[in-house]
């Protein structure tokens, strides 16, 4: 029933703790999930840096971002000045190319609270990697949610369950977030073998669940096997983030870029480097360089991927 576990690599960044999930030197994508990142759970003091990502680049890829708690001001070379707040979505698609910030208000910092999220980068498939950049906000009233008997269920974005949400994607895929009270039991949306995606997995957020005879925590991605049709239960309260979709073909990683071929990735490196890449219009001061460049790492920065590989 169970593919593979992958436990979170845990990074603090100087008051604010990041999980890496995807990728994994094992399993590099869950259907075009390319990369996911737990952000906290961390209560920022008042007056503390908090959320402080300068401009930098994507190609081949589109951004998903989810909070749980807190706030984050998003800001890129479209001309887009966007907050998100708990239960809205930011789908951000690089396409060709786009750069983007992701900061704490400034008055949100001096008066300090909470900050809970996910983030995933989904691949695009080979028909959309260059196109062009765009960015789309989606409030808590796009995303079809269900509740009954201590579970809700909300679809984030893709096609589950016989509903869809309002984000447009550009492949097959569903992200749900669920809140389960204890004792409660679920599946996730169907595997290959009933019409279901190619490929899904489970990530526990917060909490404990149990799948078949085996318990999961905080931190672990559940990957299951394609025709698996399990039963989850919560042991605890929980969170658990249940994504899929089906493969979009081999794809590179580096930094922030997404490609299918390493020209792309060189040919990005190159308009970075030699500023051809625009910066946003309200927040043009500083960028986080070229990593070869750069020559201090701070908590500003954001936790990097590895250096290139085949996906």
């Amino acid at each position: 029933m169970i593919e593979m576990v992958i436990d979170a690599r845990r990074k603090d960044l100087g008051g604010f703790e990041v999980g890496r999930i995807l990728p994994f030197h094992a399993r590099r994508m869950v259907g075009p999930f390319i990369f996911l990142d737990q952000m906290g759970p961390a209560e920022f003091a008042p007056g503390a840096e908090a959320i402080n990502v300068r401009p930098h680049p994507h190609i081949g890829l589109s951004t998903l971002t989810y909070l749980f708690e807190g706030e984050i001001m998003h800001r890129d070379n479209t001309g887009v000045t966007q907050a998100i707040r708990p239960g809205e979505v930011n789908w951000m698609t690089a396409g060709k190319g786009i750069v983007h910030s992701e900061r704490t208000d400034p008055l949100k910092r001096s008066t300090g609270g909470p900050m809970h999220g996910m983030q995933a980068w989904i691949a695009l498939p080979d028909e959309t990697e260059d196109c062009d950049p765009g960015f789309f906000h989606h409030g808590e009233a796009d995303q079809p949610t269900y509740e009954n008997d201590g579970l809700f269920a909300r679809l984030v974005a893709g096609e589950a369950y016989g509903t869809r949400a309002t984000v447009k994607t550009s492949s097959p895929l569903f992200y749900v977030h669920w809140e389960l009270q204890a004792g409660v039991r679920t599946t996730p949306p169907p595997g290959r073998g009933t019409g279901g995606m190619s490929e899904r997995a489970l990530y526990v957020a917060k909490g404990m669940i149990e799948v078949g005879d085996q318990t999961f925590h905080r931190g672990q991605m559940i990957v299951l096997e394609p025709h698996a049709e399990p039963t989850v239960k919560a042991l605890v309260p929980s969170t658990v983030m249940v994504m899929g979709g089906e493969p979009v073909g081999e794809r590179l990683i580096w930094w922030n870029f997404v490609a299918s071929s390493q020209a792309r990735i060189d040919a990005a490196k190159a308009d970075w480097k030699a500023g051809r890449m625009t910066l946003p219009k309200d927040d043009a001061e500083e960028f986080i360089p070229l990593p070869e460049d750069a020559a201090v790492t701070t908590r500003s920065e954001p936790v990097q991927p590895p250096p290139t590989h085949p996906v």
